[in-house]
């Protein structure tokens, strides 16, 4: 099949090969087009459609089977206002800062602060209107039900509301409905649906529509509405600028004396050839500044380990290099709320929708979740919830959820070799290496970063997570594509950094409120 791709003033045919399982994926197709057009092998590229609407991996296949075979393709996103009346505006300076008067469900009060006001009226209005075109849905009485019910919805359920709120939606307001109509539907709906909001976010309802970053279920939906039908619709731009979590540079918490110059390399000397483990946690501490001027430098970052070996034997430089960025308060939180809070939130949400659990509490040993013990299968639930996505040119290609899990943790059984284990790793993202007679019983733990083994202070497998986590920032190392959105969420849900800066998908966003909106 042949493709028409624009390219400023020029135009080129990419041919897309077909395969048993369809056609080839959006990442091969994506340097097709930069080989085609000449440009360089990292150039970021920004694809459109006819209509105006971004195409990226989890449409670009069923923009081929529509037959839509032109590709506008430029290397700058393209910014572009919608123009509005001020009578259309006014709604957007009408609406509250606080769902504190909600009327069924009085225990959820949301203080918010995000500079909009919104009346009682409003509140009214929002949702009622979300209300009547439920009760006038075909199926929208069984979502009302279903919350009722519950205090939830399922992913199948709230799609559901989606579509006929977007259908509504594009109805009455055409095919590009305004800002202020998509943030009346969305705030309608967690107004309706309080336990639905998300405490973390602004205004609790950004994981339906965020008119910061143009992002959220509705728009979504949205614009799958306008590729299938193919009318023209304009992108609101992105104003929002996300911190780049582990590798975003920020200040540090320090309170110990940093050495640079020649006391620093008297002190990396001594590092190197001291057995006394205060000794070396004291100098580490002296030098925190300089390991992360290390990994924070692209072309030095892969050598901190060979300049600071005694990460390599020496328990527990994780979690204090980790407790100089954050703090005491920070670093524990992980460990304090997951246990008491979150574990049994997620094994509860599991047991109604979810295979693994089944797997996991009958003993099972078919899933990717059973044989770990339970505290660690409780963490691996949370890959399932949030499954592997794959978006944009840079991304990998999409993987499951199984296959997910193996980037987080390994097994291997005690006596085996570990240096024959790191051998046979492919290159890739920290890992953790667990060690025992069986998953269920283990005895030591290492963390895998760059082909070698960093063996954890922690005598159980949450703790050995923690310092998983927690790597990530020590060295500076990104998420694994496929389970960035496991990371962020245990990221700003669990320790609660960088909450608001950073960029989150909807369905972290979603099981975050359905998580801490539900009581065991």
């Amino acid at each position: 099949m042949l493709v028409k791709v624009r390219f400023g003033s020029s135009q080129k045919y990419v041919k897309v090969a077909e395969t048993e399982e369809g056609y080839e994926d959006y990442n091969t197709f994506i340097q097709k087009v930069i080989g085609k057009l000449g440009l360089p092998v990292q150039t970021e590229l920004h694809l459109t459609d006819k209509s105006g609407t971004e195409v990226d991996a989890d449409v670009f296949e069923e923009l081929l089977q529509a037959g839509d075979l032109t590709i506008n393709v430029s290397t700058e996103k393209s910014t572009v206002v919608l123009q509005q009346d001020l009578a259309e505006s006014s709604f957007e300076l009408n609406v509250s800062d606080t769902l504190s008067s909600v009327p069924s469900d009085a225990t959820i009060i949301l203080e918010k602060d995000s500079g909009v006001k919104r009346t009682h009226a409003d509140r009214e209005s929002a949702e009622a209107m979300v209300r009547d075109i439920l009760q006038s849905k075909p199926g929208g009485e069984k979502v009302l039900h279903e919350y009722g019910k519950t205090k939830t919805l399922t992913d199948g359920t709230r799609r559901h509301m989606i579509n006929l709120l977007v259908a509504d939606m594009i109805e009455v307001h055409g095919r590009i409905p305004p800002t202020y109509v998509r943030t009346k539907y969305a705030f309608g709906i967690i107004t309706l649906f309080p336990y639905l909001s998300d405490p973390y976010s602004k205004n609790g309802y950004e994981h339906f529509y965020d008119a910061d970053s143009g992002s959220g279920y509705l728009v979504l939906r949205i614009k799958t509405v306008q590729r299938t039908t193919a009318f023209q619709s304009r992108r609101c731009s992105t104003t929002t600028t996300y911190k780049d979590g582990p590798k975003s540079k920020r200040d540090f918490l320090l309170t110990d004396k940093q050495l640079f110059g020649e006391e620093c390399r008297e002190v990396i000397s001594i590092l190197k050839h001291t057995t006394d483990e205060s000794v070396v946690k004291e100098k580490m501490r002296a030098t925190f500044q300089y390991h992360q001027t290390l990994v924070q430098d692209q072309q030095n970052s892969s050598t901190v380990l060979d300049v600071f070996p005694r990460f390599l034997d020496t328990p527990g430089l994780i979690d204090q290099d980790f407790t100089m960025m954050f703090g005491e308060e920070v670093s524990a939180r992980f460990l304090a709320k997951w246990l008491t809070y979150f574990k049994p939130r997620i094994l509860a949400h599991c047991k109604n929708c979810n295979e693994y659990v089944e797997d996991l509490l009958s003993g099972h040993q078919s899933s990717d979740v059973s044989g770990w013990d339970i505290d660690l299968s409780s963490i691996l639930l949370l890959v399932h919830l949030l499954p592997p996505t794959a978006k944009g040119p840079k991304k990998s290609p999409k993987i499951s959820s199984h296959q997910a899990v193996k980037h987080v943790v390994r097994y291997l059984r005690i006596g085996a070799s570990v240096e024959i284990f790191l051998e046979s790793l492919e290159p890739g993202q920290p890992i953790l290496l667990c060690v025992g007679e069986q998953k269920s019983n283990l005895q030591r733990f290492y963390i895998i970063v760059d082909h070698k083994a960093i063996p954890c202070k922690a005598q159980t497998s949450l703790a050995a997570f923690d310092e998983l986590f927690k790597a990530h920032f020590v060295f500076s190392v990104n998420y694994q594509e496929s389970l960035n959105s496991f990371y962020t969420f245990i990221q700003t849900t669990v320790f609660n950094i960088d909450v608001g800066s950073t960029k989150e998908s909807p369905r972290v966003k979603e099981l975050r409120a359905r998580l801490l909106n539900t009581s065991i």
